[in-house]
């Protein structure tokens, strides 16, 4: 373990520290990041070359940086930095990290036991994987990605509708069929080999930071590399914080960092969760005169009918004993259900044909002052019903 030196008092955003990882960390104040990704040492146990068929030399992993004595040497330094990673998460942040079989069942284990709280595992399958070459196992095609919230009580964030449109209106499953990094974004040293061995598709990144991020939120990546982190946080206006102690990787992720294009504007605009607006009730609805008491609703074949009451609840015409209460409970009920969506289930008629009442709603916020669709800055409390 490293001995925690003293704190900095503000944040070192877009930049790479240069230095040892837990030494770097335990500069950093608490409570100050939103996200980390993290991909660590893999300890893959390497035992001497790994050769193909016709004896040429795999580039591997061969680092020093991949190398521990034992798995309690491992696992020391995994809790070590996860620790470190946690006191600097605010109260709503999360951490992403990266692993093989080799390693990621004993992250999970710390992750766990250090009191963060696991929403994911994601499945990352390599469409052009590494072959087996030895022909003693099966071809290792994926590699597992944790997503854990600080605690359990955390309510990180996760952009559930943005990556739904992401994926063609479908939700977006946990394995995700990305390509391994090859051709121009991989880096090249001045000899032409691998600037890093294990340098991640952009890709992957976009789709992590995409899903859990939002514009001017602060990324951690503590085993820097090459800057993929960086690359994708600064496209994406994220800031972003590298740790990294090989100068060699440090310049050539400082490099490649400076040459990314930021997007700006609209280009960065995401779909908006509907839970995520300001709330208003139908009661909010009625007030404003959009829909009056005494107008009647109906379903959307237009078989079942309610009527608008002064406080915003509705009543069934001719029920006996009476039916009512609000839109999510009588639409509930009328169906026989447990529960209801009242603003999809019930409809108003306008311009000769019926239209949910859910329409109405971004209607009001305007005039109430609660902005559109556009994706609230960092911090701003959003009130979120429980509907």
């Amino acid at each position: 373990m490293v001995q925690r030196r003293s704190q900095r008092s503000s944040v070192p955003v877009d930049c790479v520290l240069k230095g040892d990882c837990l030494a770097e960390l335990a500069r950093l104040p608490s409570a100050s990041v939103d996200l980390v990704f993290a991909d660590p040492p893999y300890n893959l146990q390497l035992d001497g070359d790994l050769l193909r068929p016709n004896n040429t030399v795999v580039d591997g992993v061969h680092q020093a940086w991949d190398r521990f004595a034992s798995f309690a040497d491992y696992d020391r330094f995994s809790r070590a930095w996860l620790s470190e990673c946690r006191r600097i998460l605010k109260p709503d942040g999360a951490l992403w990290v990266i692993g093989s079989y080799h390693n990621i069942f004993r992250l999970g284990a710390a992750l766990q036991d250090l009191g963060f709280w696991i929403q994911n595992d994601v499945i990352w399958r390599k469409t052009n994987p590494m072959p087996n070459f030895r022909g003693k196992r099966f071809t290792n095609a994926h590699e597992t990605l944790i997503w854990a919230a600080r605690d359990q009580k955390s309510k990180p964030t996760f952009n559930y509708e943005a990556m739904k449109a992401f994926n063609d209106d479908v939700q977006m499953r946990s394995d995700w069929l990305i390509p391994i990094c090859s051709g121009p974004e991989r880096l090249k040293d001045d000899g032409g080999r691998k600037a890093h061995p294990t340098q991640k598709p952009e890709a992957l990144l976009y789709r992590v930071l995409l899903a859990s991020t939002r514009k001017g939120d602060v990324v951690l990546d503590p085993f820097f590399g090459t800057g993929t982190t960086g690359a994708v946080a600064k496209r994406l206006d994220r800031r972003w914080i590298g740790i990294e102690a090989d100068p060699d990787y440090a310049k050539a992720a400082t490099e490649r960092i400076e040459a990314v294009e930021q997007l700006s504007g609209s280009a960065l605009e995401m779909t908006r969760s509907k839970r995520a607006e300001p709330r208003v009730p139908f009661g909010t609805i009625v007030d404003l005169q959009m829909i009056k008491p005494g107008q009647r609703l109906w379903d959307e074949r237009g078989k079942i009918c309610a009527e608008v009451r002064a406080d915003g609840t509705l009543a069934l015409p001719g029920s006996i004993p009476q039916m009512q209460g609000s839109i999510h409970r009588l639409g509930a009920e009328v169906q026989g259900k447990a529960a209801c969506n009242g603003w999809t289930f019930w409809h108003f008629e306008a311009e000769g044909r019926r239209k949910p009442i859910d329409a109405l709603r971004e209607d009001a916020r305007r005039q109430l002052g609660l902005g559109g669709l556009s994706m609230p800055a960092p911090g701003t409390p959003i009130v979120i019903p429980a509907e």
